[in-house]
């Protein structure tokens, strides 16, 4: 079972950012000739992809979509339904009921439906090796970051800015961070959006402390701002990567400070 971890990629999906990958459609499933070995060369194709992806440190889109990919077969096999919870914010109600129709009369034909299970035993196991090996890649990065606060961080923590640092080297990126509140039936989540401020140098006389001070005469909404660094002792791509863990360290940090 997936954890809060991969709850927060799907929070933080944004399928717009999804450049120059082996995108896997919404739909691949039940889409096209629905052939097993047909299917089984597309998703090959898209898990090598995902899979290069890790090889380069990069998580972020990439574990997020594939995360997506794996619950919903999980719920295809579970329900023999397609759930629309599941699915990106960009499909509205009435195209997901017109794949909705298209898909139970699938679901009717025999012949068909045995073609779909025999995809669905061979891509779930697949693609659940894959998230395993992405879920190495977080741990790892996770493991070699450190968090702690910048000055005296007020009683109201759930937006301020995000320090990230790359150990031994000079700048620093921060970011605005604010935390959210998504609501479904069963239960309320919480999720972290970033907004990227500017890079600083830290040095002698521009240290932490004088940086968070220079960021709140400039952003005068913010008067006080929570402040905090994340240090990482190994260098990883920033977006794919740093950033989203990051994010998870610091709204778990946030959550039980």
């Amino acid at each position: 079972m997936l954890d809060y971890w991969s709850l927060l990629f799907i929070l933080s999906y944004d399928e717009h950012k999804v450049n120059n990958m082996a995108a896997l459609q919404r739909d691949w499933l039940t889409d096209g000739l629905i052939d097993f070995e047909y299917k089984k060369y597309v998703l090959l194709a898209y898990l090598k992809d995902i899979k290069s992806r890790f090889d380069e440190r990069k998580l972020y889109p990439f574990m997020a979509d594939l995360v997506f990919h794996y619950q919903n077969l999980l719920k295809v096999k579970e329900s023999k339904e397609l759930i629309y919870d599941n699915f990106p914010k960009s499909i509205s109600e009435a195209d997901f009921k017109k794949l909705e129709v298209s898909y139970k009369k699938i679901v009717r034909d025999d012949e068909t439906m045995s073609e779909i299970e025999g995809i669905l035993g061979y891509a779930i196991p697949r693609m659940k090796d894959t998230l395993s090996q992405g879920k190495e890649l977080f741990e790892l990065v996770e493991h070699h970051l450190e968090i702690s606060p910048i000055g005296l961080t007020p009683l109201y923590a759930n937006e301020g800015y995000l320090f990230i640092q790359v150990d031994k080297k000079p700048d620093i990126n921060i970011f605005r961070y604010q935390v959210s509140v998504f609501e479904n039936v069963h239960e309320n989540y919480r999720a972290i959006n970033t907004t990227y401020v500017d890079c600083e140098m830290k040095s002698i006389s521009n240290t932490y402390e004088s940086i968070k001070v220079k960021l709140a005469k400039q952003f005068t909404f913010l008067p006080n701002p929570a402040s905090y660094l994340i240090l990482s002792k190994l260098s990883f791509p920033l977006p794919e990567t740093l950033l989203p863990v990051a994010k998870r360290m610091l709204m778990r940090h946030i959550k039980v400070s």
